[in-house]
């Protein structure tokens, strides 16, 4: 008998060492879930003409619980928010070191605003064409069904990207302010343009000689 039970046993340990071990779920590390959750937001959003998205479907996308989203973020509204504060980081690094750069030795203030102005917008446009969900963020399409406070803050987005526009051209005359808030509205027509045709028509088509109109 007690031969037989160590044999059983024996056989047991083989089988169980045979079989396979299930995967194993990495543990996030602290902060990853929450870039995994707005990175997933971010790709569901690029899906064109897509409907309001909920938690439950983003949830179900990263195979988690919708009680795990609400451990990273306090509502819906604030997955958004983190959304916002990337495309402002992004894009107002960028403009920043547009403004930082020193005029070349032929080039006059006025010359190097416009130049810049138009650098500022290409960058708009190129960040927008890269990240099409983002793009419906910019322009409202994301947040129509979201909290009122999302498009407030895109707003003010754009009022900054005018205001950093006008500074740009203010040794350009004195319709800087005027040429500023045509500028902008010229972006936020192309990023409109771009998501109401399913992303088909990129923002960036002939760019160069729109701006070179506006500007030249």
């Amino acid at each position: 008998m007690m031969s037989e039970l160590q044999d059983s046993l024996v056989d047991s340990a083989s089988s169980e060492t045979a079989a396979p071990m299930p995967p194993v779920r990495k543990r996030p590390k602290p902060g990853e879930r929450r870039v995994q959750i707005l990175q997933a937001l971010a790709a569901m959003l690029e899906q064109p003409g897509g409907e309001r998205i909920t938690t439950a479907a983003l949830a179900a996308r990263l195979s988690v619980s919708e009680a795990a989203l609400y451990r990273h973020f306090a509502s819906k509204a604030q997955m958004f928010e983190g959304l916002i504060e990337f495309i402002e980081q992004s894009v107002f690094t960028l403009t920043g070191q547009i403004q930082q750069r020193e005029s070349g030795p032929d080039e006059s203030a006025a010359q190097a605003g416009l130049r810049q102005a138009a650098q500022i917008a290409t960058v708009l446009v190129q960040f927008a064409e890269k990240n099409p969900g983002m793009a419906r963020v910019m322009v409202g399409d994301a947040l129509v069904f979201e909290n009122d406070r999302l498009l407030v803050r895109m707003n003010q987005f754009f009022d900054k990207v005018e205001a950093t526009l006008k500074q740009c051209l203010r040794d350009g005359g004195p319709d800087a302010q005027v040429r500023a808030s045509v500028l902008a509205a010229f972006v936020v027509g192309r990023l409109q343009r771009f998501v109401r045709s399913g992303y088909r028509r990129a923002p960036s088509e002939n760019l160069d000689s729109a701006l070179a109109l506006m500007l030249g």
